[in-house]
């Protein structure tokens, strides 16, 4: 093992100014399809997606990041972490370009899910440079400035769509990534060392092919129940029980692996475990409630793209400035106290859409969408810390895997019964109003609130389109009102799993081993 030499500050600097290029590009793709969802829903302007495949279309890209990350890591350990992180920019931005040019919805969905592939090759290797290119005082000061690529990407995201999509066609947002990403493969090439730990963990492909079946069969039939409106068919519950069986296989298996890459016994933490539950249920209400903000604004409301994406800013701001409050409350109160009163009011926010309607002023929307943002960025940030700080320095990889997964998988289930909960409501809210229509008609106006205005426009039914909204907003509340009770389940958890006062973690003492090192072409 040879040791790592000390980079000059000034390439230091430029690794972290390409790192936070790539973590921008990420958290821009995180939100650019929330205000995309509408267009592609429109039959003229989009490709005409139903709710179901809208759902696919978002979930596709978290399933096989939430999946494929902890497997990730291994392969950089191994390979080197340029070399896993460069690949996974390679087939960001080629999926990207599919995405970009996908002639109907199930190209759409395929390219946004080798999309999560990349995302997911991308993350780890992109945390590991970090690590080893800094250390001592640089590295928490180089994470402070990479973390706010986080707020950039969440506040930039819908207005960057909305700005595309009001002046090219809805491709344009996924087109936008190619360059980003060539920029970012310059830099690597030229700046970045192939790091690569001196002990490579184990690959788990047993632990990724039944996690990413499990996760894809149980979203499948949570999906597939909105389309049809009904839970008692086979074609819905079959796969909800096959997906929850092979994800206790997946458990099983994984803790039965020596050195497993998701480690299940770490969740046996009560801290631990219950922070990532907690975790988890507030990322399925983030999820689901996105889901419906973006067919409120755009479609209830008939918000231009633009106009939607600058009314989401709050949002992203209030999670941006929550996070360093958060940080210094949490110095001078113990955890619990700052998280879980920030927890219910985030529960309660998402409950707020339950009060919303066609006539609602844009000035309370954005209230609401203000306090959700701050009090959602109050809680995953020093929680996520408390956590893996206390872990083990030679868990802490492992316990990031896993935080990361939990909190994907639960962007997955989120969209998942979230917009199952929205189709059913719809439809049983819409019914009345189709009494006498003709039947192509009756059918459309069944798919969506968007298929409604569209054939209301087409048939000239203006109250065809009026019953649709109203549809909607019904639909939209009886949901918001799940949303919340159970993310107020997370704020549960977390009172009772997190201690009453805050305990620093106890210093790790001892060596920290350096990594094997290939050089980069050229240094600067």
């Amino acid at each position: 093992m040879t040791a790592t030499p000390t980079l000059p500050k000034s390439r230091q600097q430029l690794i972290l100014a390409v790192l936070m290029l790539c973590s921008l590009l990420i958290w821009l793709e995180n939100t650019v399809l929330s205000t995309t969802l509408e267009t592609l829903a429109d039959p003229v302007h989009g490709l005409g997606a139903n709710p179901g495949q809208l759902q696919w279309a978002t979930g596709s890209y978290t399933l096989a990041f939430a999946t494929l990350m902890f497997t990730a890591g291994a392969l950089g350990d191994r390979f080197g972490h340029r070399t896993v992180f460069s690949s996974g920019l390679v087939i960001f931005a080629g999926s990207s370009l599919w995405a970009a040019y996908a002639s109907d919805v199930g190209q759409l969905i395929a390219a946004r899910a080798v999309m999560g592939l990349g995302s997911a090759l991308i993350t780890p290797a992109m945390m590991a440079i970090l690590m080893w290119t800094f250390t001592g005082p640089a590295r928490a000061a180089a994470i402070g400035v990479f973390s706010t690529s986080a707020g950039v990407g969440m506040a930039a995201g819908p207005v960057l769509a909305g700005f595309l999509l009001d002046h090219f066609w809805w491709g344009s947002v996924f087109l936008v990534n190619v360059p980003v990403a060539a920029l970012t493969l310059v830099g690597l090439a030229v700046l970045v060392p192939n790091f690569r730990s001196p002990v490579p963990r184990p690959l788990d492909p047993a632990g990724m092919l039944l996690s990413v079946s499990g996760l894809a069969a149980l979203a499948y039939g949570l999906i597939r129940a909105g389309q049809v409106a009904a839970w008692s068919r086979t074609d819905v519950w079959a796969p909800i029980v096959v997906g929850l069986v092979l994800l206790a296989v997946f458990v099983l298996v994984e803790l039965r692996v020596k050195a497993p890459s998701f480690d299940p016994r770490l969740l046996a933490r009560r801290t631990f475990g219950g922070g990532n539950v907690a975790l988890g249920l507030l990322l399925f209400g983030v999820a689901a409630i996105t889901f419906y903000n973006a067919f409120y604004l755009q479609g209830a409301l008939g918000f231009s793209p633009m106009k939607a994406g600058l009314a989401n800013v709050p949002t992203a701001l209030g999670a941006l400035a929550a996070a360093p409050l958060a940080s210094r409350l949490v110095r001078r109160l113990s955890l619990r106290l700052v998280t879980v009163p920030a927890f219910t009011v985030a529960a309660l926010a998402m409950g707020g859409y339950a009060f919303l309607g066609l006539q609602t002023p844009l000035v309370w929307i954005e209230v609401l969408l203000l306090i959700q943002g701050l009090a959602i960025g109050m809680v995953i940030g020093p929680v996520t810390a408390a956590l893996l700080s206390n872990l083990p320095l030679e868990q802490a990889g492992a316990g990031s895997a896993v935080t990361n997964t939990v909190r994907q998988t639960g962007s997955v289930i989120g969209i998942a019964v979230g917009g199952t909960v929205m189709s059913i409501m719809y439809r049983r809210a819409i019914e009345p109003s189709l009494e006498g229509a003709p039947g192509p008609v009756r059918d459309q106006a069944r798919v969506s609130a968007e298929q409604a205005r569209h054939v209301a426009t087409a048939t000239h039914r203006p109250t065809l389109a009026q019953a649709a909204d109203d549809a909607f907003v019904h639909a939209m509340h009886v949901g918001a009102g799940w949303i919340a009770a159970i993310a107020l389940l997370g704020a549960v958890v977390l009172l009772i799993t997190l201690p009453a006062a805050h305990v620093p973690a106890a210093e790790k003492k001892g060596p920290v081993p350096e990594p094997d090192h290939e050089e980069a072409p050229s240094s600067v």
